[in-house]
């Protein structure tokens, strides 16, 4: 049986960067994934805010061109533009980025096990012995810890004992090559309870590609149906009619916040297993970047010191904090069924006052807490 420090399971954006960092570190790393490629099945629209732009030297050629404006409808269609002095967001062009970052992880030592899927583990002494299923064979590997950056829904957490996603929403989204750019790159995004409920329909144009997806609580809409009435809207907004379709995705989204309990001595959770995303705005690849660079750290430090008080720095009652308003808009947006309620919010928003607050929704640098500024290593890649 062959035995590691760490095995992580789950091979997106927050699996990939513990994965790398815990390699340059010198530690034995095992990365698992269901997937046989790592461009296959990619479920996050990919927009990187500036905050995360900044802060982690991402590959140029794995971004699209940089989005300064967004534009915000009423489900009138009544809009609302909004422009920032900087370069605001970036689409990444993640099956390109996975695999960047998949090289890196290897360059730093990382094993790779795709198409292979986590069937559970036991517990044997000081190591976790953990089972692996690939086509048609089994085997069995021996850890110091476990990794689950399995998504929303989890196996590892619940093997673990630790905290679920019990909230989400499902988005379903296309991206196409081929729509011509009228105006500066930006990013389009509708209010709409009947198409979208509980969160937005959206049409981000960099000028590459147009990436157009609805988003929502799966008990109130058909996302797919949603999708094809959404997108056949667009005329006149996007000219979808001599592009073409080169992908599909979809997920779910966990909105209720940073779980309480993310880690205890024989595993952690990361990305979205650990609920990284913010509960309004459903973002979460700058959360993910953190809390995995974070998490790094803090497995580096415990399987050096063997101390389970190294592990204190990685519980999520440190992070709910910060996004107590945003979960309370959360439970207020979730509650919102009536276009008439969302027009008249979206009419306000052009008083100078909320004009402001929907400028630091897009535009503001609020994100996940900076603690991994001190205790995670300097995230190149």
């Amino acid at each position: 049986m062959e035995q590691y420090d760490v095995i992580i399971v789950g091979a997106g954006l927050a699996g990939l960067q513990c994965a790398r960092l815990l390699g340059r570190q010198g530690l034995h790393v095992l990365l698992v994934d269901r997937k046989p490629s790592l461009d296959h099945s990619i479920h996050t629209t990919g927009i990187f805010v500036r905050r995360t732009l900044e802060d982690f030297d991402l590959p140029e050629d794995c971004l699209g061109p940089p989005v300064r404006h967004v534009r915000l409808y009423s489900p009138a269609r009544r809009s609302l533009d909004l422009e920032s002095p900087h370069d605001e967001f970036r689409v990444g062009r993640m099956g390109r980025l996975y695999q960047r970052l998949l090289d890196n992880c290897l360059r730093a030592g990382v094993e790779w096990l795709p198409a292979t899927r986590y069937a559970g583990h036991s517990d044997l002494k000081n190591a976790l012995v953990v089972r692996l299923d690939g086509n048609g064979f089994s085997r069995w590997a021996s850890t110091r810890y476990l990794v689950g950056a399995d998504g929303a829904s989890s196996r590892v957490a619940r093997d673990l004992g630790l905290d679920l996603n019990g909230k989400w929403i499902v988005g379903v989204e296309e991206v196409f090559d081929g729509v011509p750019l009228a105006g500066p790159t930006r990013l389009h995004c509708f209010l709409d309870p009947r198409l979208a409920p509980g969160y937005l329909a959206w049409a981000v144009h960099d000028g590459e590609q147009v990436h157009v997806g609805v988003g929502g609580y799966p008990s109130r809409f058909d996302p797919q149906a949603a999708l094809q009435e959404f997108r056949a809207s667009l005329h006149g907004i996007v000219d979808l009619s001599r592009s073409k379709l080169v992908e599909r995705r979809g997920g779910r989204i966990p909105v209720g916040g940073v779980l309480q309990h993310l880690a205890n001595a024989r595993g952690l959770l990361a990305g979205d297993a650990a609920g990284a995303v913010s509960p309004l705005t459903a973002g979460g690849l700058d959360p993910c970047m953190r809390l995995s660079s974070l998490a790094a750290k803090v497995i580096g430090a415990y399987l050096m010191s063997e101390d389970p008080g190294a592990l204190a720095a990685y519980s999520g009652e440190l992070f709910r904090a910060r996004f107590v308003s945003r979960l309370w808009m959360r439970r207020v947006v979730s509650q919102v069924r009536q276009p008439a309620l969302v027009e008249l919010a979206c009419a306000a928003m052009r008083l100078p006052i909320l004009d402001s607050f929907a400028w630091h929704v897009f535009f503001g640098r609020g994100s996940f807490p900076d603690v991994e500024a001190e205790l995670a290593p300097e995230p190149a890649v």
